[in-house]
């Protein structure tokens, strides 16, 4: 079994327009990087649509309706200050949930050991009702409630490294039994969420929320993992691990300040292969969230890949 990179020249056609920061110039970095040498054994596939019974997982049927019908024929819709649609991003988001789901598809189904979905526009921002923060469906929430209730799994834990808290996928997954989501994030940045005293309801989602202050390198930043994080994992034993892949930690992102390195994403990564390989039969699917710093984005993109194809 190999690694497998789902992708769709779509996620190319979702136009924010001139100097957003959540742009097309982010997949063409990740796909120039990804053709060097040294990745010539991944496996790689186009995303498929998410049906809407898929995206309803996630959101209610009134929400998706409203989204699709929200993209224009021409020009561009806001939702709001941050996040835009133009008359690709339809088939744009369609593309990036449903390469989760097919994703999940291949590593449960044994056919890879593991899965990158280099897709765009990110996801985990997106509620249950909501798009906000670039994001407009909850791609990383709807994949872990489709393993569940289509594959049948017990246990799916979803491990968000981006710098912003992933409040729509903690929201989705809030109330659901068998759920783990934890997150380490940039303190008093965008959302405004994610304290550690969000630890989920009785009966519902394992939370695990490790805010960081602004400044935080490598040392503290593994420190939540090894300490925090990677315990309350493997007590959960999952029995799929989802990781909603952020690399605006990095310290060259225009977009928070962290000042993390390439080297973090390779070991933190490395730590969640671990625990899917003693947990669950090495079995994880990655998700791209944020990166903003296209140089940074693909030298910390090939590290994340070349660990998986490790694995």
């Amino acid at each position: 079994m190999t690694t497998l990179l789902l992708s769709h020249p779509a996620c190319l056609e979702h136009d924010t327009g001139d100097l957003h920061p959540e742009c097309a110039d982010r997949l063409t970095a990740i796909t120039r990087i990804l053709e060097h040498e040294d990745f010539f054994y991944l496996s790689r596939d186009e995303a498929p649509r998410a049906t809407e019974d898929q995206l309803r997982l996630g959101h209610s049927a009134a929400h998706v309706a409203r989204v699709l019908g929200a993209i224009p024929a021409e020009g561009w819709h806001e939702f709001d200050s941050d996040t835009v649609a133009s008359p690709g991003s339809g088939e744009a988001a369609l593309r990036s949930a449903g390469a989760v789901v097919a994703a999940i598809d291949e590593v449960l189904g044994g056919r890879s050991r593991n899965a990158f979905c280099a897709v765009r526009p990110p996801g985990h921002h997106a509620g249950r009702e909501t798009v906000e923060g670039f994001c407009l469906f909850s791609n990383a929430a709807i994949g872990a409630l489709y393993a569940r209730r289509v594959h049948g799994l017990e246990r799916v834990a979803v491990v968000d490294f981006d710098v912003h808290h992933g409040n729509g996928t903690q929201e989705v997954l809030w109330t659901e039994p068998g759920t783990f989501y934890a997150s380490t994030h940039q303190q008093d940045a965008y959302p405004y969420t994610g304290t550690m005293a969000e630890t989920g309801p009785e009966g519902g989602c394992v939370v695990v929320n490790v805010p960081l202050p602004a400044g935080t390198g490598s040392d503290d930043f593994r420190w939540a993992y090894a300490d925090l994080i990677l315990p309350k994992l493997r007590d959960f034993r999952p029995e799929l691990v989802i990781v909603s892949a952020g690399f605006d930690g990095h310290a060259a992102d225009p977009m928070a300040h962290l000042r993390l390195q390439v080297a973090d994403f390779d070991w933190v990564t490395r730590q969640l292969l671990d625990v899917a390989a003693e947990c669950c039969q090495r079995r994880l699917v990655s998700v791209l969230e944020g990166g903003y710093d296209t140089r940074a984005l693909a030298a910390c993109v090939a590290s994340h890949v070349r660990a998986l194809m490790d694995a």
